[in-house]
């Protein structure tokens, strides 16, 4: 049972991935829409900035309203158990989905189509907000110690392939359709091919079983009655460590899937496909590399290899914007592709390092905590920062600036952190 060989983890790690996966596909849809087409759908009435920036609040709603997922699911987690939520959360995740591709827009109803769009994202993040930890838990419960950064990667890859998925989707439509049909009707598309990936995710994960660690506990009657108590009681340091090593990752790729996506469109004035292509591609090394960097963690340890990344950021993040500025197709792609990459070299050790901050008796809610309250001060909010720096001082240095303060932050955690790559999990 501890053999990632075995059938039997095999298939809890492919469910691990198939559920981030189809997770990340939904809320990336969503991302990618509001970057390009939801300030003239949703936000019409104003000018293509200010819509921008309109769409990216709504991108904030679905991180802010992570942590509501975190404390509700992060409890169920560690009362009624890891599987249990992954499905869950998926089914929540599936519906709110394909009720976004039957919204009306601004033109047929107003006020309303905005605001409830707003309350599908938000209920959309909750989702999201307890699905990560129980899909990191489920492959590292089952692995070795000298295997958790690896293991824990898998879930890692989820967000990279949906994302991928869901723009090679959009890019496909972008191709195929005319602008206008494309507006009118094709982006409402991508929502409904989620009906697909939910089923498939509901056959696999209502086949797996409860991690063997979870299940120690409750034949030891050691579950706890309020987990959540419990990790704010005595694990502040651990939730304020595990939080704060998301937020430089977290900005890095919210910059380069988000933000970048409007800047290529809007600004330099370049094709939706060119945009979405070279971030199709990016997420092609983006998804390769978490297996990479989560295992040399296991070799080297999670500091090392985590602070190697942010080093690396720090340096690439000066020739982000001139690569663009190029207009050249080959310089697109490749500031795509480097930057997704290097996000991978944090990324792939990062789940591991989170879970090791907890004690299994309180981990799904202090991992989900972590992961979740961080997400809003890194990812959701980078885009509406990064658009409203631009906007304001009309130069893409307040935005690296942004990005390296955040890099900082994520640097100034793991010198207050404690190497736990290869040590056991406590109870």
């Amino acid at each position: 049972m501890n053999s990632v060989s075995s059938p039997t983890t095999s298939r809890l790690a492919f469910a691990s991935v198939i559920g981030t996966t189809l997770e990340y596909y939904d809320f990336a849809v969503y991302n990618t829409l509001a970057a390009l087409v939801f300030n003239r759908i949703f936000f019409p009435s104003f000018d293509p900035l200010t819509g921008t920036l309109l769409a990216f609040s709504t991108y904030a709603v679905g991180y802010l309203s992570r942590p509501v997922g975190g404390f509700v699911f992060g409890h169920l987690g560690d009362r009624r158990g890891r599987r249990f939520v992954l499905v869950a959360t998926l089914l929540l995740m599936g519906v709110t989905t394909m009720l976004m591709g039957v919204l009306p827009t601004y033109a047929s109803a107003g006020i309303a189509s905005p605001i409830l769009l707003i309350l599908l994202r938000f209920v959309q993040g909750a989702a999201l907000g307890g699905e990560w930890a129980g899909a990191v838990l489920l492959s590292v419960e089952h692995g070795t110690a000298g295997q958790r950064g690896r293991n824990g990667s898998w879930a890692q890859m989820g967000p990279s392939i949906g994302t991928l998925i869901a723009t090679i989707a959009i890019a496909l439509l972008s191709y195929f359709l005319s602008e206008a049909a494309f507006m009118e009707w094709g982006w409402r598309l991508p929502f409904f091919f989620s009906i697909a990936l939910v089923g498939c995710g509901w056959w696999i994960r209502t086949g797996v079983t409860e991690t063997p660690v979870f299940q120690r506990l409750e034949a030891e009657q050691a579950t706890l009655r309020a987990p959540l108590g419990e990790v704010l009681r005595n694990h502040r340091r651990a939730l304020l460590l595990g939080g704060s090593v998301r937020i430089g990752s977290d900005v890095l790729y919210s910059i380069i899937a988000a933000f970048t996506l409007s800047y290529v469109t809007t600004v330099l004035g370049l094709s939706r496909a060119l945009a979405l292509t070279a971030l199709s591609i990016g997420g092609v090394f983006n998804a390769l590399g978490m297996p990479l960097f989560g295992a040399l963690s296991d070799r080297f340890g999670r500091r090392i290899v985590y602070g190697a990344g942010i080093a690396i950021a720090l340096l690439w993040s000066l020739a982000l914007f001139p690569m663009l500025d190029t207009k050249s197709t080959v310089m697109i792609v490749f500031a795509y592709v480097s930057g997704l990459a290097i996000h991978s070299i944090m990324y792939g050790p990062q789940a591991a390092f989170i879970v090791e901050q907890f004690p299994t008796r309180a981990r799904y809610a202090g991992a989900s905590l972590a992961y979740t309250l961080a997400g809003i001060v890194g990812g959701g909010l980078a885009p509406l920062i990064s658009a409203s720096l631009y906007k304001r001082y009309e130069t893409t240095l307040a935005v690296i600036a942004y990005l390296a303060v955040a890099l900082g932050i994520s640097a100034l955690t793991l010198a207050f952190s404690r190497e736990r790559a290869g040590e056991e999990l406590g109870n």
